[in-house]
């Protein structure tokens, strides 16, 4: 019944934190208005700028943020024991997370849609501007690099779930042009929708599906990313709701809709057991895992500060996020007041999401899973998968622990073994492209800004008149050139091997450890922005000082331990070769942060408030 109690438990706290947290953060701290003028129809092009209605803004939020950041950082981290990481998730992504993501959202709203990265520049300096920029690029080219690898590695161990994914693509086409150009009524078309992606979950594994499904898995890795940054490619290039608002908002519902029925298996198998039966007895739910680990050094285990507080990112708070909040949802926010259900609301799903992910690795994979040719249940499931930090950090022990647990609280409630896992690897599949490709159209916005920076600096004894008109012609800040330099760039980096004679893609792996940290730096940085913003306002901001503090101290003391000290790989292994990368990408990353927060400390004494 603990499990039980856990999960409504938070689900609970979370509807209270967003009907009182959240709801002073917006009507006291940042007042939104609903008569407020935004972006999207101050600035309406019909490809970036598109006023959109509540519901869909808030599935494609919810699918860009997520990824798969919530669920292999909880299932690794449960290492250091459940209580630790449900703490950190919960408190995490009701006081931090979601407050760096409300506030991220309402700072480029009020900014005529500006990412947070550009409007550094006009509440601290240039300077900061183009540092932060850069350290943006660097932030999503790690993400480009990494995702399309995960997408491929997920394809590989669930081939049922690639077909399912294709035809989210022509579905999301058909919606959007429904929707957009007809001006149609979206809720029978979601309906439909939904009904035949879970179609294509129960036959898209049968007779010539799964002839394609095995084809394709047996596609080299490097060529599954190839393909994924070329469709990346396209999605962020053509106007956005064609393709990338549709395919998040239906992927969305599937994905919220599959949420729900873990919940409900769980519910089930807390009262009635769960499944699969052992000798024609259901067992029972109970957590198998230790509270706190007491042999972290046996399980080889870093130490758990400040390694739990980047290991789980996206369950509790990412700076990515911000990347999104004012990246691609400011811009299509039709109603200020919708802030708070999409920027918040978002991050506390996501947050119950990651306490879903802690419960099925440490309750859900108890009720059994099968290791070669024994099956196990209880603590020896937990010890199967857990056995120490090296087996448990790869990627595929980090899904399956989680698809396994929730396949079993599904087979609670009567679903095939079959279907169950299906759904789950397409689950995971799906929360990471709709990560890739909205990655990929935020990195396009970043490397524009950036090579408008240098373009306003060259011709800066010009009309400003005649720098706009140099910044729309130029071949640098063309969205076609940028799009491909930057999938090239993350292509070459994944493509990498680890050592001599390694496969490509293997080396792009070691970029892994630096995720969470670079992440977690990049939402500290944001609320140093964020800050100086609402301070120029006489905005209070006292709630997030101590967030502001502990997001950019964590992070640069586990990337310094990991580039100097650690030097583990994805795998867990030591790496000896080409650890250029991995040291190269994060001393690069430190360096930028600590020019940056010096240029914010001489700004914050001098009392700036604009470009300098």
């Amino acid at each position: 019944m603990l499990t039980l109690f856990i999960a409504l438990g938070s689900l609970v706290l979370y509807i209270i934190a967003y009907i009182t947290y959240g709801r002073w953060l917006g009507s006291k701290v940042f007042k939104l208005a609903s008569g407020a003028d935004v972006p999207s129809k101050q600035l309406e092009d019909g490809e970036d700028f598109v006023p959109t209605k509540k519901g869909i803004v808030f599935g494609h939020h919810f699918t860009s943020i997520a990824g798969t950041g919530p669920i292999v950082g909880p299932a690794v981290a449960v290492m250091w024991g459940w209580v630790p990481a449900l703490i950190w998730v919960l408190v995490g992504s009701i006081f931090i997370g979601a407050v760096h993501d409300f506030g991220a959202l309402v700072v480029s709203m009020r900014s005529r849609g500006q990412t947070v990265g550009d409007i550094a520049g006009s509440v601290m300096s240039g300077r900061v501007r183009v540092l932060f920029l850069l350290i943006l690029v660097m932030a999503l080219t790690i993400v480009l690099a990494i995702f399309g690898l995960v997408i491929a590695a997920v394809f590989k161990a669930y081939p049922m779930a690639i077909t399912p994914c294709l035809i989210q693509i022509p579905l999301a086409l058909i919606i959007g042009l429904f929707v957009h150009k007809k001006g149609k009524n979206i809720l029978i078309p979601s309906l439909i929708a939904l009904v035949v992606m879970y179609g294509s979950v129960v036959y898209g594994d049968v007779g010539i599906f799964q002839t394609l499904n095995e084809s394709l898995k047996d596609w080299g890795l490097m060529v599954w990313v190839g393909v994924l940054l070329v469709y990346s490619y396209i999605a962020s290039v053509i106007p956005v709701w064609t393709l990338l608002q549709p395919r998040d908002y239906i992927n969305s519902l599937q994905l919220l809709s599959t949420l729900v029925l873990v919940l409900v298996g769980l519910v089930v198998a807390g009262f009635w057991g769960g499944a699969p039966d052992v000798d024609g007895q259901r067992q029972a739910l109970e957590i198998v895992a230790p509270a706190l680990e007491e042999n972290a050094t046996g399980k080889n285990l870093p130490i758990m500060l400040p390694f739990l507080f980047v290991t789980i990112a996206c369950g509790a708070v990412s700076g990515f996020h911000c990347l999104v909040s004012s990246g691609t949802s400011s811009k299509q926010i039709s109603c200020e007041k919708d802030a708070r259900f999409i920027g918040y609301g978002s991050m506390l799903t996501e947050g119950f999401l990651a306490v879903l992910v802690i419960l099925a690795c440490v309750a859900g994979l108890g009720l059994g899973i099968q290791k070669g040719d024994t099956f196990l249940t209880g603590v020896a499931a937990w010890d199967g998968q857990y056995t120490n930090f090296a087996s448990a950090n790869t990627l595929g022990a980090k899904i399956s622990s989680f698809v396994v647990g929730a396949a079993n609280f599904l087979q609670a409630i009567g679903l095939s073994a079959a279907f169950s896992t299906a759904l789950m690897g397409v689950f995971v599949a799906s929360f990471a492209a709709t990560t890739l490709d909205t990655a990929c159209r935020l990195q396009r916005y970043v490397l524009q800004e950036l090579a408008g920076s240098v373009l306003d600096f060259k011709n800066r004894k010009k009309p400003e008149e005649e720098i706009k008109e140099l910044r729309k012609k130029s071949f640098f800040t063309n969205k076609h050139v940028v799009t491909i330099v930057a999938v090239l760039v993350a292509l070459g980096m994944a493509a990498i091997p680890a050592t001599d004679g390694a496969a490509a893609g293997t080396g792009g792996k070691i970029l892994w450890p630096l995720f969470g940290a670079v992440n977690q730096l990049l939402a500290g940085l944001a609320f140093l922005v964020i800050v100086f913003w609402m301070r120029q306002r006489n905005m209070p901001y006292w709630f997030i000082s101590v967030p502001t503090v502990l997001m950019l101290i964590f992070p640069a003391w586990a990337m310094f331990h990991q580039i100097f000290v650690q030097g583990v790989g994805m795998d867990g292994s030591w790496v000896e070769k080409e650890r250029w990368l991995l040291v190269g990408m994060g001393v690069a990353t430190l360096l930028l942060e600590g020019w940056m927060i010096i240029e914010a400390i001489k700004g914050w004494k001098a009392g700036k408030s604009g470009n300098t």
